[in-house]
């Protein structure tokens, strides 16, 4: 029986301290990903990106080093992001065979993949980053004995193809249903190729040029083309590829390049542009401008600039949890999903337009109840959705992150003129309006218009889930006062807050009538997706008594008495919050009347969250909590929010519960840790884990007004350390342990007296 024992005994003990150390990595920094093994496709990829570029990368097994090209401003000629295109690199002799040594290994902190295979004495390290600063792909290679090195480009858009409607595809549309908005045309959807230039020397060149555009059939459509003239084709003529140079290499065709001899070491940088040009030349010339801007810097310099970049963004803040109720796998899942997101959402959050809700620039080939797509393909196609667009913006306040908020704002007063042009045709009054479903250009998805326009009034959306729905203009309103609110950023709220939030009140002042005791009524309405029958919604109520006491409440120098009496007068002519019973209990509701329920939000707990008007220490927090126990959508995947609602609620069980189950839910088909999804949308869903995000932010620190809470939903047999933002340029830094506070740096100091610390529950 001892003999038996023994053996036992050891191997458990080594399988503890094979945890332990997996345990230590993770716990210390959270954002490492390592993998023993190659992979077998897209699926297996890792994720990398500056901003604007993004890449995945995956080695197959015994073969190659593949990765996808990705920005956000390749859209296509039908309002779609495309792919740059996938590259393979082959190394001879190859390390990467069956049963030799391999590691893969995500660097979020240096922002860099290095992978390393090999018998030892033809080990290989590989480098693969994106600089931070510059729009190039970096691939270093290194090895003690001499090799050789393959890259070819590989394009998949090489004639023109009729996209598949129907089949076995989401909703049965089939592989249209990536072109969501032209998905439902008479015509065939023809997506145009690629152009692959005969190489020179060193360098093969690529692009894809959109010979046509949906725009002005999408302004014709919706009756706003004499808005044509005062605005350019955002998609016609727009251009974007790459070329891929490297070092002591040769073309071998118009496709492949290969090192001129064996070396101990080899580097192949890519460089990427996308520009609106008169021709191809122009785009191309372009090109060759930003290669040689790239290599002013030397790789060494620019390697060290970039490292210091992610070091720096590492440094802004982070939420560490070490302890999770003595479990060491939910402790390492929560730390991990919540760095391993906000990295995704830097990866793909600081280019020229917003992260794409369904995919960002991280999605791969899709299979689609056993159909194949390629990786361009994404559920719900190329328009922004604001109730999902929002969420990954919502977590980069408390995280410091303001260089990534800068795309959905610019994206929103890009489209400012034509929603001014829009309310006065379809309306005839004055302020701005966006559409719930929009094309980055301002106009809505020609889907939820509508093109059977029979039955329908002028500028009438036919989609009914979003026909009334300008619930999301409020909320970025509301979100641009955070932004202002934290940074004190008085240029922001001078060419980005008050444009925006100056236009959006106007209309909602002059688009309602009052009724007989002149207060606003919101009718015909909505509230949100769900009920799409609505008088006075909830949502568009809380949201308007959110945001005008703030706006009021903004440095007098900043804003016009004209402003502040029409912000004053309409805060008097506010409905009340709707109100009922559940069970006997007050509760809020999703509108004054509500019909046809269509969804699944809970409208009623948008006073909770976007719309911070109840919650810990406010009033009537009872009525609040009420309502969320009475909620009638109870689940927590994609944009839905209930853990952000508890952790503001101050229900520290039921927000923790959610947050870890929900970090524990990646995506089935991805290796990587970060992806989940598809839930509502698509791979990687960038609403999931940024709801959690925003919710373990919340349980750890809340603002309400000059206060900071500090533990008010936390858990008190949770560990953590923590470094987060708040209002008026102030940083909270500390660690829970063991039931007590320690290590508190509030800054500024004088900060320190607005702090209070709440008892962990």
């Amino acid at each position: 029986m001892l003999t038996i024992l023994v053996p036992l005994a050891l191997l458990l003990i080594l399988c503890v301290c094979n945890f332990t150390i997996e345990a230590a990595e993770q716990l210390s920094d959270p954002g490492i990903v390592s993998w023993d093994s190659p992979g077998k496709g897209p699926a297996d990829s890792m994720p990398l990106g500056n901003g604007e570029i993004g890449i995945n990368a995956w080695v197959e097994e015994g073969a190659d080093l593949c990765f996808y090209l990705s920005r956000t401003d390749t859209w296509s000629e039908h309002g779609r992001p495309l792919k740059l295109g996938r590259v393979r690199v082959t190394l001879s002799p190859n390390p990467f065979k069956a049963d030799i040594r391999f590691r893969q290994i995500l660097h979020t902190k240096s922002g860099e993949i290095r992978i390393e295979g090999g018998p030892p004495e033809d080990f290989v390290k590989l480098r693969l980053w994106v600089d931070a600063n510059r729009p190039v792909v970096r691939l270093e290679a290194e090895a003690e004995q001499l090799f050789e090195m393959i890259v070819r480009l590989e394009v998949w858009r090489r004639q023109p193809r009729e996209i598949s409607r129907g089949g076995a595809g989401y909703q049965g549309i089939g592989e249209a249903f990536g072109f969501f908005g032209v998905h439902d045309i008479p015509e065939p959807i023809v997506q145009q190729p690629d152009v692959v230039l005969p190489a020179e020397d060193n360098r093969i060149t690529w692009f894809h040029r959109n010979p046509s555009s949906i725009w002005e059939d999408t302004l014709q459509l919706q009756g706003l083309i004499d808005f044509k003239p005062k605005a350019k084709d955002p998609l016609l003529n727009r251009t974007f590829g790459g070329t891929i140079r490297g070092d002591g290499f040769v073309a071998q065709n118009d496709t492949t390049l290969r090192s001129s001899r064996p070396a101990a070491r080899q580097l192949v940088s890519i460089y990427t542009h996308t520009a609106i040009t008169d021709s191809p030349e122009q785009w191309l010339a372009e090109l060759v401008g930003v290669l040689r801007d790239v290599e002013r810097t030397s790789v060494p310099g620019s390697r060290e600039a970039h490292q210091q970049w992610w070091n720096s963004f590492w440094d802004r803040s982070w939420i560490r949890v070490t302890s999770a109720g003595g479990d060491p796998h939910k402790a390492i899942t929560i730390s991990r999903g919540y760095a391993l997101q906000r990295f995704i959402s830097a990866a793909g959050g600081r280019g020229a337009f917003p992260i794409k809700f369904n995919g960002s620039i991280f999605t791969v080939d899709a299979d689609e109840a056993g159909e194949k797509y390629d990786a361009d393909y994404r559920r719900w196609g190329g328009g922004y959705w604001f109730q999902n667009t929002r969420l990954p913006y919502w977590a980069m306040l408390a995280a410091g992150d303001y260089d990534t908020m800068q795309p959905l704002f610019r994206m929103y007063l890009d489209a400012l003129p034509l929603a001014l042009h829009r309310t006065r045709a379809y309306f005839n009054h004055g302020g701005a309006y966006f559409p719930e479903t929009m094309y980055f250009w301002g106009t809505w998805d020609n889907y939820s218009f509508g093109r059977d326009r029979a039955g329908l009034k002028f500028g009438e959306v036919q989609n009914p889930y979003v026909r009334w729905y300008f619930t999301g203009c409020l909320e970025l309103v509301a979100l641009a006062l955070e932004r202002f609110d934290f940074t004190s950023d008085r240029d922001f709220a001078r060419t980005a807050l008050l444009p925006l939030a100056d236009a959006i009140l106007i209309f909602f002042d002059e688009h309602y009538p009052r009724d007989t005791s002149g207060k606003i009524l919101l009718q015909p309405s909505q509230s949100l997706e769900t009920w799409q029958k609505a008088t006075n919604p909830l949502p568009d109520i809380a949201g308007l008594m959110f945001v005008l006491p703030r706006l009021l409440q903004l440095p007098h120098e900043l804003t016009t008495a004209q402003q502040r009496q029409r912000w004053q007068r309409m805060m008097s002519e506010l409905p009340p919050l709707p109100r009922g019973k559940h069970d006997g209990k007050d509760v809020l509701l999703p509108a004054e009347k509500f019909d046809e329920l269509k969804n699944v939000e809970n409208p009623e707990l948008y006073a909770v969250f976007p719309f911070r008007l109840f919650g810990v220490d406010k009033p009537r927090l009872e009525v609040a909590q009420n309502t969320y126990h009475a909620r009638l959508q109870k689940g927590s995947a994609g944009w839905q929010q209930d853990p952000i609602q508890a952790a503001y609620l101050g229900m520290a069980h039921d927000a923790a519960e959610i947050v870890a189950a929900r970090f524990a839910a990646k995506h089935p088909g991805s290796r990587f840790p970060g992806f989940w999804g598809p839930n509502f949308d698509w791979v990687p869903d960038q609403d999931h884990a940024t709801v959690a995000m925003i919710a373990l932010q919340a349980m750890l620190l809340q603002a309400d007004g000059s206060r900071l809470l500090l533990f008010p939903a936390w858990p008190k047999d949770w560990d953590v350390d923590f470094k987060l933002h708040a209002p008026r340029n102030t940083v909270v830094q500390g660690s829970f342990r063991g039931g007590e506070l320690r290590d508190l740096i509030v800054t500024p100091p004088q900060r320190r007296n607005d702090l209070v610390i709440k008892t962990p529950q």
